[in-house]
């Protein structure tokens, strides 16, 4: 008696593609690419920039899910410390006001790209959760950083470091809101 071919649900975007760890080392590689090209679409503000790597940051963790989104933000990290100038502004090395922020990428991409992997990224509503979640993720981690760094006190930190962002997060949100369930919808045709 034969028996029927198992069909594998894709866990996240990603799956879909073929391949295995080729594959894999590729998309990690290719995540921590766009995250430092997205650092680049930069308006300077003192004392943390304006860019787009949250953006990046969270649908790679999207499209990725834990763990190569862990990795691959990890990998931005260990190459923008070694020299590699692709934090905002072409900058590089260990440390700085929005360091923490840097830090935070990939708890934010591991979470993220968890959610992904449970389905959060396949409806509009779920996108949106899971990418605010993201945003708060990143906030936690640069806040702190921020405060040590520059000596703001907690009120004007929430302010310089995460208050004038959120219009613009939520710009982003809603972009990746339309996109993700977009992309799922596209797939499964």
């Amino acid at each position: 008696m034969a028996s029927a071919p198992v069909s594998i649900r894709p866990a996240v975007l990603s799956d879909l593609l073929p391949g295995s760890r080729v594959r894999d080392v590729a998309l990690v590689v290719g995540g921590a690419g766009l995250t430092g090209l997205a650092a680049q679409l930069t308006v300077p503000l003192w004392p943390v920039p304006v860019t787009a790597q949250t953006f990046a940051v969270l649908l790679v963790g999207a499209a990725l899910g834990m763990n190569r989104a862990a990795a691959s933000m990890a990998l931005y990290l260990v190459a923008g410390i070694a020299g590699v100038p692709w934090f905002a502004g072409h900058s590089s090395g260990f440390g700085g006001a929005t360091f923490g922020y840097v830090l935070g990428f990939i708890a934010a991409a591991a979470v993220v790209g968890k959610l992904a992997e449970r389905g959060a990224d396949r409806t509009v509503l779920g996108t949106v959760g899971t990418m605010a979640l993201g945003n708060v993720i990143i906030y936690a981690f640069g806040l702190p950083v921020l405060v040590a760094v520059t000596g703001l006190d907690l009120g004007t930190a929430l302010v310089e470091g995460a208050g004038k962002f959120l219009l613009g997060d939520a710009a982003k949100i809603a972009v990746a809101a339309g996109l993700l369930p977009l992309a799922w919808k596209l797939a499964r045709r």
